[in-house]
């Protein structure tokens, strides 16, 4: 098994991103109509700043509707709910660390970056991806 290998072979490289001042309704929209990950990093002069997860949106939207009207897609912008400073790892991180630090349960996804440019995101998902790869 080549769990030794690093992130860049198995994270997602096509990375729906969000800058920090767009509305929620972006947010949305994102999740409504693209398969990625449930988390989105925000990015603002090419350098990740935050990263917005799917339970973030939700605690954010809290009982609203579906509507794009509704006011928290309206008026709540992505710097409200993000999480500054998300945990990031670089490309050559390895594929056992990354498996090893996601099984303690604090960290569901990883941005990948290289001096704090997004070049992709790894999640838990990716990991088991590969597992069953490499098991096959």
């Amino acid at each position: 098994m080549k769990l030794d290998a690093p992130v860049s072979g198995i994270m997602t490289t096509k990375v729906a991103v969000v800058s920090p001042d767009q509305k929620l309704v972006d947010v949305k929209h994102l999740y409504e109509k693209t398969p990625f990950h449930h988390h989105i990093p925000v990015v603002e002069n090419k350098k990740v700043i935050g990263m917005v997860s799917l339970i973030d949106f939700m605690r954010a939207i809290g009982k609203a509707s579906l509507n794009d009207n509704d006011q928290v897609y309206q008026t709540l912008l992505v710097k409200d709910i993000m999480t500054e400073k998300p945990v990031t790892i670089k490309p050559e991180t390895k594929i056992n660390k990354v498996a090893k630090d996601m099984i303690k349960g604090e960290v569901h996804a990883y941005v990948v970056t290289e001096r704090g440019v997004l070049k992709g995101i790894v999640s838990y998902t990716d990991v088991i991806k590969y597992l069953l790869r490499v098991l096959d």
